[in-house]
């Protein structure tokens, strides 16, 4: 096991990502070792991993290398381009976490004219039998409750939340903080706040935390957004999927046998089936078949900075003063934060993609590229020209204002299209449809908010791209 330096910096990482992978390396390593496997561990060193384990395989002679298939494929060449030059035998294999495996996926995609979530979705409850009926039909008679997990808060707020199960950090967390704030001090984001899972057990504990507490109120309010309620109903568990500490079959399973024993909606509990059947196993597939191309998608060919404040949160706008406030504090945002707040005006802002994949990346601290990549380049930017996606997702600030309470006392007014006092997302919402309109109305899921410009007069128009030319030539003082 190797701690490089440079898998913390290579992107600019959030404090608890760090803290929180090597806190889990070193705890996994004490297992191991207690269990009486051999183990050679490199900790804290400068060298990248490629260099380390370089030396390794020359000073134990080795003729083979055996791993299995890493979650970045920067990792899968740098492997591959070791092996060949050492001349060592690689055997790289599928990774068994997953449901299903990238040789599955291959054959899964070769007779598809597009590749859709909903597609796979299908094939995966069928082949697993998840949610079915014996008749092979799916338990509730549709496939899809989506409809039913969009809902807002109630007006005065979600009231008492159930927050997730949160752990102490013993020793060796602490001293990875130490180390961190040495070694990392002027990276981004705190570690004052870190509870996050970092053993097995932990995991364990916070997925029956989830389910016997928050599961049950999951499913209405999934898209919902609050002012300092930074994991709603959430179940909070992808960082203990992504490093492992958790199998998605025990998830699943667990949910299940939530469903069955305690009657809970099955709107709920197909929602939350989904993202883990469905988009995260969907979206691991299309990043090993679409890379490294994957990487490089730049649909709109965007080119402009990310802001400055996306790494600090010191922004007028209240929606992405909390999102990112909250992603510096905990290293966490849910998916429609990510997506429909920080994403959505990354879109409409003409962003770079790389540099909005890079920071994903390096301030989420579940973010894995396998999983980060797709969700940004394919979901957030529309990127790679809606490979797997049916739209770009794009909303003005009545999207906000209608989903959360963001808007309240914010100087910016998600009704007003242009001015002082206009919404930023507003109004680089409508300059987007303008901009892209002969594309959008081709589509017929996109027709409808095209169709919206008939309203708005020629004059207005005309002072909707002033405005917007203004904040786009200077994103860091919005």
């Amino acid at each position: 096991m190797i701690e490089s330096a440079d898998e913390s910096s290579y992107v600019w990482s959030h404090k608890a990502k760090i803290a929180l992978f090597l806190s889990a390396m070193r705890h996994f390593a004490e297992e191991l070792l207690a269990h009486h496997f051999k183990l050679t561990y490199i900790k804290a060193s400068a060298l990248r991993i490629e260099e380390v384990l370089k030396l390794q395989l020359s000073a134990k002679c080795a003729t083979h290398l055996v791993c299995i298939e890493p979650g970045e494929w920067r990792l899968k060449v740098i492997i591959e381009k070791l092996a060949h030059a050492s001349n060592v035998q690689l055997e790289m294999h599928e990774d068994t976490h997953f449901y299903c495996s990238n040789s599955e996926f291959q054959s899964w995609v070769a007779d598809k004219k597009e590749l859709r979530l909903e597609y796979f979705y299908r094939y995966m409850r069928k082949k697993h039998q998840i949610l079915m009926e014996d008749n092979g039909q799916p338990i509730g008679g549709q496939w899809n409750f989506d409809d039913q997990n969009r809902r807002p808060y109630a007006k005065h707020g979600p009231g008492f939340v159930d927050g997730p199960l949160m752990f102490e950090p013993d020793a060796i967390t602490r001293e990875v903080f130490a180390f961190v704030e040495a070694q990392y001090p002027n990276h981004p984001g705190t570690l004052k706040h870190f509870a996050w899972p970092v053993t097995r057990e932990q995991a364990v504990a916070a997925l029956e935390h989830f389910v016997t507490y928050r599961l049950p109120c999951f499913g209405l309010h999934q898209d919902a957004m609050w002012k300092e309620t930074p994991f709603g109903w959430h179940s909070v568990l992808s960082s203990s999927l992504n490093l492992k500490l958790l199998n998605p079959r025990e998830v699943v399973q667990r949910v299940l046998e939530a469903y069955k024993n305690k009657a809970l909606d099955l709107a709920a509990v197909e929602g939350f089936v989904r993202q883990i059947i469905g988009w995260r196993e969907f979206v691991r597939g299309v990043y090993y078949l679409d890379m490294p191309q994957m990487a490089e998608a730049n649909f709109y060919e965007h080119q402009r900075a990310l802001p400055n404040w996306y790494w600090t949160g010191e922004t007028h706008m209240h929606c992405m003063k909390d999102s990112i406030g909250q992603t510096l504090k905990y290293g966490y945002a849910h998916h429609i934060q990510r997506l429909m707040i920080t994403g959505n005006f990354a879109l409409l802002a003409e962003i770079l993609p790389q540099q909005v994949s890079d920071w994903y990346l390096a301030i989420y601290i579940d973010a894995v590229e396998w999983v980060e990549l797709p969700n940004v380049v394919g979901m957030a930017l529309f990127a790679n020209g809606g490979r797997f996606t049916s739209k770009p997702y794009i909303a003005s600030g009545a999207y906000v204002k209608r989903m959360s309470n963001y808007c309240d006392g914010c100087q910016y007014r998600p009704e007003i299209q242009f001015g002082e006092n206009a919404c930023p997302m507003t109004t680089l919402y409508w300059n987007f449809l303008m901009k892209h309109q002969i594309s959008l109305e081709k589509n017929p899921r996109t027709r409808l908010m095209t169709a919206n410009l008939s309203r708005i007069s020629d004059d207005k128009k005309l002072l909707i791209k002033a405005h917007a030319k203004t904040l786009l030539s200077d994103l860091n003082s919005i």
